[in-house]
């Protein structure tokens, strides 16, 4: 990318690699030092229009931006893809540098897991249901990492995406629980243009046929929002989406849920608050996810 200035062109510098938590902290004590604000944006890389989105939305909110990119193994379950999860280190600094990130922080496995290390971060109630029922263990995975890397690097804020949306209200609550002094930022999902398919790094394992009904997921939840303002019966819809999916050409439904927005507990009908469908749904091998607001 080649920006310009007072006329003249000029290539976006290339953002600061942190190795290591004391670099980290050296780099965020020295914009501190200069009176600057910090946002963090926590990836597993392979980033994408999504990860660089809330890169740019950091930047409208803080002086400094530093993007983590570290695939984090307790996450994954025995059977998931850690191993093949894509790692893409040269090109993510590149993309990040177009958008004008200031730092990237690429720790190792050692360096964020020292050996001996015995302590993790579980939340109870939020993590009980939808993917923590379909994954277990994993909500603890991201708590453990999340809370790590908020008290590693201290920003003013950090931005999640919707996407994620029960990591996002995990999160949330493990900030306010834990007294951790930073403002979580949600940021809406980014979608394919053409297909509404929500932007993932697991969207690269789907062939050019299994894009065509992947780009369909998004409207059957689209279409169930409409249903839930026209007064329908939340089973109903909830039933009617299933059959979407499935006639669609997807494979097993994990859950297509209508759930209270905050808590994610379950509700039988529409009331005041807001509500949120959320859909895991395998297409071949591939898992994915989504929702929307209802």
């Amino acid at each position: 990318m080649v920006c310009t200035q007072s006329g003249l062109a000029y290539l976006p510098a290339e953002p600061v690699v942190l190795r290591t938590v004391g670099d980290l902290r050296a780099f965020v004590r020295a914009c501190r030092g200069r009176g600057e604000t910090v946002a963090l944006v926590p990836t597993m890389g392979a980033l994408h229009d999504g990860h660089l989105t809330l890169a740019r939305e950091g930047l409208k909110r803080a002086d400094n931006v530093i993007v983590s990119i570290f695939v984090n193994p307790t996450q994954f379950g025995p059977h998931e893809d850690f191993e093949a999860y894509p790692r893409q280190p040269a090109q993510d600094i590149q993309k990040l540098s177009a958008v004008g990130a200031q730092a990237v922080f690429l720790p190792t496995t050692a360096e964020m897991y020292p050996e001996g290390a015995s302590t993790s971060v579980h939340v109870k109630g939020i993590t009980e249901t939808l993917e923590g029922v379909c994954r277990p263990g994993h909500f603890d995975g991201v708590a453990t990492i999340v809370t790590k890397l908020l008290l590693q690097a201290l920003p003013d804020l950090a931005l999640f995406g919707e996407k994620d949306y029960q990591q996002l209200q995990l999160i949330k609550q493990v900030v306010e629980d834990l007294n951790i002094p930073v403002e979580i930022v949600g940021v809406p999902i980014v979608r394919d243009p053409e297909s509404g398919l929500a932007l993932s790094s697991r969207n690269a394992y789907l062939s050019p046929a299994e894009l065509v009904i992947a780009g369909t997921l998004n409207k059957t939840l689209f279409a169930m929002a409409e249903k839930i303002a026209a007064g329908k019966s939340l089973e109903a819809i909830r039933t009617w989406g299933v059959t979407q999916i499935k006639q669609a050409g997807f494979g097993n439904i994990d859950y297509l849920e209508i759930r209270d927005a905050q808590t994610l507990i379950s509700v039988t009908e529409k009331d005041d608050r807001p509500l949120r469908i959320l859909v895991a749904a395998f297409l071949g091998r591939t898992r994915l996810i989504d929702n929307v607001e209802a």
